[in-house]
């Protein structure tokens, strides 16, 4: 038995690793894990480990998904077969090369070609044992006969290596070329004739690292030149020996989405018929509602919809609209908004992006308290251990059940506003349809706020970033546990004997009978009150700071060090609400604390600087702190998630320097003065929404993506509407609509018109750009969207 864990990597760089499950050969991980993908890369990969104590990390075996296959796994779970790791497989990064073919006159006349190899340079090297690789660069002729290899010089620690050098090699030989060996090239041979550039790591006293390769056939260059950035290639020899059968296998889930977004001006039509989608009447006839009607998955339209509604102001009323036609068709009270329509989804999407702070400052302690000193809570009696107390255990699940619903009920002041309008918006069309039922304008909020998100968070604190990995099974049954002790403490009337006596399980039953004094229902209905009311719910200057991000990276030392030099040290930051700290291990306190408000900007810095990759700066009132993150995700994020608390900062930066101030001037603009103006100008000064960061033209673009592929159902369905109008008769073909909702047909068939003609619109745009885009590529080169946004 051995304990594994489980990588996932950006080519070579490693951007998260599961838990480690110990004594096990067929490791269960449950793990998720959402970003967005800074950078290029060629390959999405997953590495198994062994976990070894006192030597280094085995690993056991591999799955990489090159790039352009993501899109035939994304959205279904697959096994994939285990791949030995061969170093000579293990490459990331690109070569910019410049070749040419030069015809060459000889003295006694005769015709001779040349060939100019130029090695400009490499991005995205990968690291070598953590550091910045030296690598150096072999080109080479090859040929049936010939090995022609030169070598670039040794570039020290980066990973962007700026190499300028020029070879020549002679590709046909003037026929008096003489030599002992009687090598001879003739001219037809240089159809067999490929230039190869190999990367290596130097490894000074060790062996030198692979680091990858390209190969170029002569035959392309003919008589031209040209320049290319080329992705470094694997050998082809890398797996071919290596055993396959005995290494397992890996089962994923891996939903991948990549967006090529036109600039904002394309999307003015179909955003404008979104947004107006409230105001339709009815509201099935609105372009959003058709939207998720003719999607096979309802929440691939509504994560789209819903961000782009909120970015505009416009979810609320649209909310209200869809859930209307929904309550229409519920016939009794106690089934208020229990199905999975798409005024549920929206509600349920709106709570996991608006509510994610509302979540860590709720339950974060308490999910921490649990997670990290659990106490056995088992109380159903078959799943009982051995010398397990079910007294005790009902006890601790009394205390964990009775501190978290605490900890809910007394939230209402942090619930966002908007949360808030929504939720009173549910509660007043509930009892508008039931006005006979006092209990189900409470019903229609807790089924939200209880039953589908702060359970639903409990049970899955991972997913909600609660808790950085998947708890063990013991935590998750407690979880599990509590979860449906909050679920049937929130809805509405519950705990009424004849209710009690309705449960499955009797040891349930037992449980809740602690729990049927008023003050819980009371303290319930307060709180369903307080959070559906529409006056405002922000939290005061004095309440908590809410927790946003931690974890471990590495800061340039800013003080006096030994002999002068500053050197990078581990730290453990912290950001909140009101300030951003580092400290030298977690739960220690802060050594540095720089208040939110002080922060001026939040910018990458340039890897020359020193020699590192992944590093930003954050420029406040003294000088700039220069953090290195773990990975590009990682720096991604913290950069995000800084830039987004201090964007309303009144004295933010307009300009920076994107390198450091070393020996006396700046490395970027070569400026003397440390305290001078900025060489570049910053890339997040305009104050935004510090809740919520949102791109509508992605949004947008990926909804014109939907309707794209579901162009043939709004075809039907827009010659259904039409045979409706008409006819006024029997359905013709009723199976290829029967499942849409037509309310009013005319409206219903003027909406999809706009649709469709918006559809063929943008269809051309993208055509037209792709057509660009290909007509400028060149042989070997990588290909650039106009604006790639990729998760």
């Amino acid at each position: 038995m051995r304990d594994f864990f489980c990588t996932i990597n950006l080519d070579q760089e490693e951007v998260f690793r599961t838990q480690v499950v110990e004594k096990s050969l067929s490791p269960y991980f449950g793990e998720e894990f959402y970003f967005e993908i800074p950078r290029t890369f060629q390959w999405l990969s997953f590495y198994i480990y062994d976990k070894s104590v006192l030597q280094k990390d085995l690993r056991i075996g591999k799955v990489s998904i090159k790039k352009d296959d993501l899109c035939n796994y994304t959205g279904k779970e697959n096994w994939f077969m285990l791949q030995p790791v061969d170093s000579n497989s293990e490459v990331q990064g690109k070569v910019h090369l410049e070749l040419k073919l030069n015809e060459l006159i000889t003295d006694n006349g005769s015709v001779c070609q040349q060939l100019v190899v130029q090695i400009k340079e490499c991005h995205g090297l990968p690291l070598i044992n953590g550091q910045n690789c030296d690598p150096y660069a072999t080109v080479s002729l090859v040929g049936p006969s010939r090995n022609d290899q030169k070598k670039t010089k040794v570039k020290k620690k980066t990973s962007n290596p700026q190499f300028n050098e020029t070879f020549y090699f002679e590709v046909t030989r003037s026929s008096s070329y003489t030599k002992k060996s009687q090598f001879q090239v003739e001219e037809e041979d240089i159809e067999k004739l490929e230039v190869r550039v190999d990367l290596w790591n130097n490894g000074n006293l060790v062996q030198d690292v692979f680091l990858g390769e390209i190969k170029v056939p002569v035959k392309v260059l003919r008589n031209d030149s040209f320049q290319a950035w080329y992705l470094l290639q694997p050998r082809e020899n890398g797996n071919k020996s290596s055993k396959t059968d005995d290494l397992g296998s890996l089962r994923l889930n891996i939903c991948y989405t990549e967006d090529c977004v036109l600039p904002s001006e394309y999307y003015a039509s179909l955003r404008n018929l979104l947004l107006k989608s409230s105001d339709v009447q009815p509201i099935s006839a609105s372009a959003a509602y058709i939207l998720s009607e003719v999607c096979r998955d309802k929440y691939d339209a509504v994560l789209p919809l819903v961000r782009l509604l909120l970015h505009h102001h416009k979810l609320v009323p649209f909310v209200a609209a869809v859930a209307e036609l929904d309550l229409k068709d519920t016939q009794e009270a106690n089934t208020v908004f229990r199905g999975n329509s798409l005024a549920t989804r929206c509600v349920d999407e709106m709570m996991k992006i608006v509510g994610k702070h509302y979540l860590k400052v709720t339950l974060k302690p308490v999910i921490d308290e649990i997670c990290e000193s659990p106490k056995p809570c088992e109380i159903d009696p078959i799943k009982l251990r051995e010398g397990d107390n079910v007294e005790i255990n009902m006890e601790n699940l009394r205390y964990y059940v009775d501190k978290v619903f605490r900890e809910i009920v007394r939230s209402s002041i942090s619930c966002p506003t908007l949360m808030c309008d929504v939720f009173y918006s549910l509660r007043h069309l509930a009892a508008k349809r039931f006005p006979n039922d006092p209990h189900v304008q409470y019903s229609a909020v807790s089924s939200f706020v209880f039953l589908r998100f702060f359970a639903v968070a409990v049970v899955s604190p991972h997913t909600f970033h609660l808790r950085p990995h998947h708890p063990d099974a013991q935590t998750s049954r407690t979880l599990t546990l509590i979860s449906k002790a909050i679920q049937t403490l929130g809805s509405w009337g519950s705990l009424t004997k004849s209710k009690l006596s309705s449960f499955k399980e009797t040891f349930m039953c037992e449980f809740f009978k602690a729990f049927q004094e008023e003050k819980f229902t009371e303290s319930v209905k307060k709180f369903l009150d307080d959070v559906s009311s529409t006056e405002s719910k922000e939290p005061s200057g004095l309440s908590e700071p809410v927790h946003l991000k931690e974890g471990e990276m590495y800061k340039r030392a800013q003080g006096r060090t030994r002999i002068g030099k500053k050197n990078f040290k581990k730290r453990w930051f912290c950001l909140t609400s009101r300030e951003f700290t580092y400290h030298k291990q977690q739960d220690k306190e802060p050594i540095f604390t720089i208040p939110i408000k002080n922060i001026l900007a939040v910018e990458k810095l340039d890897e020359s600087s020193f020699n590192k990759k992944n590093m930003f700066q954050v420029l406040h009132g003294e000088k700039p702190l220069y953090i290195q993150a773990n990975n590009c995700v990682e720096a991604s994020e913290w950069i995000e998630a800084l830039c987004r608390v201090t964007r309303c900062n009144q004295k933010r930066l307009s300009f920076y320097h994107p390198s450091a101030f070393l020996n006396g001037n700046w490395l970027c603009c070569k400026a003397t003065i440390e305290n001078t103006v900025g060489c570049a100008r910053c890339t997040a000064d305009v104050p935004a929404d510090t809740q919520i960061e949102i791109d509508g033209d992605r949004e947008t673009e990926r909804i014109y993506s939907l309707f794209t592929i579901n162009i043939s159902k709004l075809q039907k369905l827009e010659e259904a509407c039409g045979s409706i109008a008409v006819y006024q008769g029997p359905r013709k073909e009723p199976d290829d609509y029967s499942n849409f909702t037509i309310e009013d047909s005319v409206a219903t068939f003027h909406t999809l018109k706009q649709i469709i003609d918006i559809v063929e619109k943008l269809n051309e745009s993208h055509e037209k750009y792709r057509k660009k885009r290909s007509s400028s590529a060149k042989y070997g080169s990588e290909e650039n969207p106009i604006v790639g946004k990729v998760s």
